[in-house]
């Protein structure tokens, strides 16, 4: 009797305590009405009903979290363009924070980072307009523009430098992979998890095999993310088994979980991942998921630390919301969300140059020295000198980790 007699009393509180917020939901609902109409009648300038409703929805995404926003009809069809590889233009990933426009990434090859603009770069003014009370999608749509335009984006790094960066706007042709063999070590660079980047690896990796290869460098620096089953599709070209990622909705509720289905088609050899700042969301998947199985050796810095799902959501007519929907976890169950990925290897990115020892003397400098029968002199004369400088650090110390691997295996069969 106590039993029901409790569980009677919980249902009647919950009730209550719905009916509550039911009644408190029409007593904004009616709040948000006097408004909208006080505007439309008292507002110095005239505004149109469509523009208010937009702004009211876009502002109350906004308040959610830097990447739920309201997508109009130009938005929506940008981003269904930009997804599949081909959109016009500075070529950055940006969020916001504090206010300001802050530079996830630039991409590659792109207007932006040609003309210098960098990962972390906080965007204070676009045109000399202050970005403070903008909304992203305001200052999105403000930094696209017509083709062949210039704008000018005022730039807070390390938060003390203040540049004024002038870009001109072009058609970003985003070939997010690009393959190269150096050193007998295969060199993979993704710059988006756009549409297809897993075939066009699969295809890289299928060219490579002519070679004999001592391992793999997969480069997902200042990469800003992408489609989720790209980042799932990518990592199960390394993986043999296991799980990828998984997600989680509202209060935690179990979402999807990924897990390998194919073969290791590198066939286990050594494998580096490069990531830097600028890696995030989707980089953060694959970086996570081959850290967790230790499959690869994480080396660069740490990443960004977007851990969370979003999801277009068609609503009304030719518009959409893109709303936070889930938070995904590696493997061992890591939430990513605002910590990032920590390298195993931590390779700061920095400019060397080599000591000038030409003016050391050696053996074969001497006066009379005996020759070495092994050595063709002439060939040893024009052996093309080593460049005076090392013109990316972090891609070097990759590059002498598959080698260093390579050395010990040899050793010990």
């Amino acid at each position: 009797m106590k039993k029901f007699i409790l569980i009677f009393t919980v249902f009647i509180f919950s009730s209550l305590a719905k009916a509550e917020e039911d009644r408190d939901v029409y007593k904004y609902l009616n709040l948000f009405g006097e408004a909208f109409e006080k505007i439309k009648n008292n507002y110095v300038e005239d505004v149109t009903s469509k523009d208010l409703i937009e702004s009211a929805i876009e502002g109350m995404l906004s308040s959610l979290d830097p990447h739920s926003t309201y997508l109009n009809y130009d938005e929506l069809n940008e981003l269904k363009v930009q997804t599949k590889g081909e959109f016009g233009g500075l070529g950055i990933e940006v969020t916001l924070e504090n206010g300001f426009v802050k530079v996830i990434a630039p991409i590659d090859d792109t207007p932006a980072a040609k003309a210098g603009i960098k990962s972390g770069d906080l965007i204070t003014h676009l045109d000399d307009e202050p970005v403070l009370g903008m909304t992203l999608s305001e200052a999105v749509t403000i930094m696209r523009g017509k083709v062949g335009s210039r704008i000018k984006l005022t730039v807070n790094r390390n938060e003390n430098e203040n540049l004024d960066i002038i870009i001109t706007r072009a058609i970003i042709q985003l070939k997010a992979v690009k393959a190269k063999i150096e050193d007998n070590i295969g060199y993979i660079r993704v710059s988006s998890f756009n549409q297809k980047v897993d075939r066009q690896i699969i295809e890289s990796i299928n060219n490579f095999n002519n070679e004999k290869l001592i391992g793999y460098v997969l480069d997902l620096r200042n990469n800003p993310g992408g489609l989720l089953d790209q980042a799932v599709n990518v990592t199960d070209i390394f993986l043999e088994r296991g799980e990828i990622v998984s997600t989680r909705g509202k209060n935690g509720k179990q979402g999807s979980r990924y897990n390998a289905v194919k073969k290791d088609l590198t066939n286990g050899l050594p494998l580096v991942v490069l990531i830097n700042q600028g890696s995030a969301s989707a980089s953060e998947i694959v970086a996570g998921a081959l850290q967790d199985h230790k499959r690869a050796i994480i080396m660069g810095t740490k990443s960004f630390g977007k851990g969370s799902v979003q999801t277009i959501i068609p609503s009304g007519e030719d518009v959409a919301i893109k709303l936070t929907t889930a938070k995904y976890y590696t493997p061992s169950g890591r939430s990513i969300q605002k910590t990032g990925i920590d390298p195993d290897i931590l390779v700061e990115q920095v400019e060397l140059k080599k000591v000038d020892l030409n003016s050391s003397r050696k053996e074969s400098d001497l006066r009379g020295a005996i020759d070495n029968d092994q050595v063709d002199q002439e060939d040893s004369k024009n052996k093309p000198s080593d460049k005076n400088e090392i013109d990316d650090y972090q891609l070097t110390r990759a590059f002498d980790l598959i080698s260093a691997i390579n050395l010990i295996n040899k050793s010990i069969n």
